[in-house]
């Protein structure tokens, strides 16, 4: 098809796969648009962005700034929760080439009347858009451009920057080309910044033998509240398989009393709709819900589709499962684990979309009883296209739900997930320690494509982890890795009560707890502190009242020779908001050096100063020189900065 087109558009970004994906904000965030905008010749153009929210009739217009080399820029910010669309849309704009063109001319000392006389028809154009005021200007150019008597007049006009503002602001906008239509996905603001703290409900009794219910969850919040968690994470609370259950430490055989895996869900007692009874009901449930929001507190179940062998659907759907050549179910497996308590759906099943559909109707269930957060189980497990689809089917009525996928498996498929709208996604932090390391991968989710995308959340630990830089760790080593976790990445989240009180027992020659809380109850002094406790508290109340800290992307690390101390620079969007982190990466030993201040990051020159207030020790410092000493103790082996200029 011919088009009759001047102006080439082409490398716009960001975008995800040539628009096949939607790129990722929060409310209040901007998406910053760069395109190449070309036209043949030498003639002047002009580009802009074009954006407007799915609830929108219009697009809303905002212009783009040349940074050379044909390459073009301009943000837009997005303020409400939804898709927004934006594209690219560039023209030659004739009038402001045909202004350049005078101006050219009479620096070379050339006579322009016939430049002025030409120009009569832009000035039309003009009258057409502009308001009251600027129509009589507008009129009474183009008469001083028509007389030959009014000639300086008119000269004065023609290149005056009056004139070319209403150029600006009213283009004719001819043979105007449009790049494709982009989306972004805006979530909201916990989406970018949340804490999370996991514990088995199960353990959350007071009494050793008795089983938690979440009454005795209730009575524990107050202790999450104050060490500034917002989000409060259950692995599931769905009554467990009998069938196959699994016993302490993951044996085959359990013996009488043992309660099983809570993601071994569904019994004769119910499935993935139902509530562990020991547990309570789901009005105690509801109520635990509505007491946590009271407090600050969100709750964050867990969203697993798998099946314990006696699940209910095994008899009322057993077309959703697969079996073996011999008739016996297909138990799952990751070689050379064997999971014989758990049987996985059967994506591939005919009857793949009354499958999709029950799974979506278990999930609005809990929506519709107040859960707004869900971390899913081994998402990476099931086909991408069924998250897509599911995830999309919540959110259109439910913009508020957030999901965190829980794949620690291979770059890329983690990260088609989140593509696939996932809102948040587990790391490879969990097994990040030494400095480089930290760096390299902080500075691939920051500063390549992935920023716009994937939301990161740094877990120290799991239930499923014992990382062996744990295993039989120091205090020391607990609190710097959770300082960077929290401060490295805006989502952060513990497993506790584990981490903090710092049980470190593990599976010999495995990253695996001894006595894991997945097979069996544990009873914990849920009445104890520690100094752990304290720091973390410090942490968390930092995060919350910094906004550099509330966010990922924008980190600068900073230099120091010393490979064992890390520092970096954190901002906000408009940088009313910057902190400097200073890590000791060794648990044993002091460690000193200087690091170097990103002078032109801060916007201050050699010989100024700047003040900078320690969050964690309440200390002040005057800092007046690009390099400065640092020492720090295992005792306390972190500064955490906020910068004052």
């Amino acid at each position: 098809m011919l088009r009759q087109q001047r102006v080439v558009i082409e490398n716009i970004a960001p975008q995800l796969h040539a628009g096949a994906f939607f790129i990722k904000r929060v409310v209040g965030e901007s998406v910053t648009v760069t395109a190449d905008v070309l036209p043949d010749g030498h003639d002047v153009i002009q580009a802009e962005v074009l954006f407007k929210h799915e609830t929108d009739k219009k697009y809303n217009e905002v212009r783009m700034s040349h940074l050379g080399n044909d390459v073009h820029t301009a943000l837009f910010p997005v303020q409400k929760q939804g898709y927004y669309t934006y594209k690219v849309r560039g023209w030659v704009d004739y009038a402001l080439n045909w202004q350049h063109g005078i101006e050219a001319k009479l620096k070379d000392g050339q006579h322009v009347k016939s430049e002025l006389l030409d120009g009569v028809q832009y000035l039309k154009q003009l009258t057409k858009k502009a308001q009251a005021a600027e129509k009589t200007y507008v009129e009474n150019l183009a008469k001083w451009f028509q007389d030959d008597r009014s000639y300086d007049q008119a000269v004065t006009a023609a290149t005056s920057e009056q004139l070319h503002e209403l150029f600006i602001k009213y283009p004719a906008r001819f043979l105007a080309n449009t790049g494709p239509d982009l989306q972004v996905y805006v979530d909201r603001k916990k989406a970018n910044f949340s804490t999370w703290y996991e514990f088995f409900p199960r353990s959350a009794a007071a009494k050793p033998g008795t089983h938690g219910t979440f009454k005795d969850c209730e009575r524990l919040l107050p202790r999450i509240a104050n060490m500034g968690f917002d989000t409060l994470y259950f692995p599931p609370v769905h009554p467990i398989g009998e069938v196959n259950r699994k016993g302490k430490n993951n044996t085959t055989d359990a013996q009488e009393g043992d309660s099983g895996v809570p993601w071994g869900i569904g019994s004769r007692l119910g499935g993935h709709k139902a509530i562990h009874p020991e547990l309570g009901t789901e009005k105690d449930f509801k109520g635990l819900i509505d007491k946590a929001k009271d407090m600050g507190i969100e709750i964050a179940m867990d969203l697993a589709f798998q099946a314990a062998p006696d699940h209910p659907y095994i008899s009322s759907h057993p077309e959703w499962f697969r079996k073996r050549p011999d008739g016996t179910m297909q138990y799952a497996e990751n070689p050379p684990k064997k999971y014989q308590d758990i049987v996985n759906f059967y994506f591939e099943t005919e009857a793949y979309k009354e499958l999709w559909q029950e799974l979506l109707d278990v999930t609005l269930h809990w929506v519709k009883l107040g859960i707004q957060i869900f971390r899913v189980d081994n998402p990476h497990t099931k086909p991408y296209y069924f998250w897509n689809w599911l995830i999309a089917q919540v959110k259109k009525d439910h913009p508020n739900v957030l999901f965190l996928a829980e794949a620690f498996s291979r770059p890329k498929v983690m990260q088609q997930l989140a593509k696939q709208g996932f809102s948040q996604s587990y790391t490879y932090f969990t097994w990040r320690v030494r400095k480089h390391e930290l760096i390299e991968y902080v500075v691939e989710l920051t500063q390549t494509q992935m920023r716009e995308y994937y939301r990161p959340n740094f877990w120290p630990n799991t239930p499923d982890i014992n990382p062996y830089h744990l295993q039989g760790a120091n205090e020391a080593m607990h609190l710097l890795r959770y300082a960077l976790a929290a401060t490295l990445s805006g989502n952060v989240g513990i497993y506790g009560p584990v981490f903090e009180y710092m049980v470190t027992e593990a599976m010999p020659g495995k990253e695996e707890y001894l006595d894991c809380e997945k097979y069996e109850i544990r009873h914990w002094d849920w009445t104890r502190e520690n100094k752990l406790m304290r720091v973390i508290g410090k942490i968390n109340e930092a995060r919350k009242n910094h906004q550099s800290l509330q966010q990922t992307n924008n980190i600068r690390f900073c230099h120091m020779e010393n490979e064992q101390l890390l520092a970096f620079y954190k901002w906000n969007d408009d940088r009313t908001d910057e902190t400097l982190m200073i890590i000791s990466l060794d648990p044993h030993y002091a460690q000193q050096g200087s690091v170097q201040l990103p002078m032109e990051d801060l916007g201050i020159h050699h010989g100024q100063s700047i003040n900078i207030h320690d969050l964690i020790t309440d200390n002040g410092y005057i800092w007046d020189k690009e390099w400065n000493f640092v020492e720090l103790h295992p005792t306390l082996p972190l500064h955490l900065f906020h910068i004052k200029k």
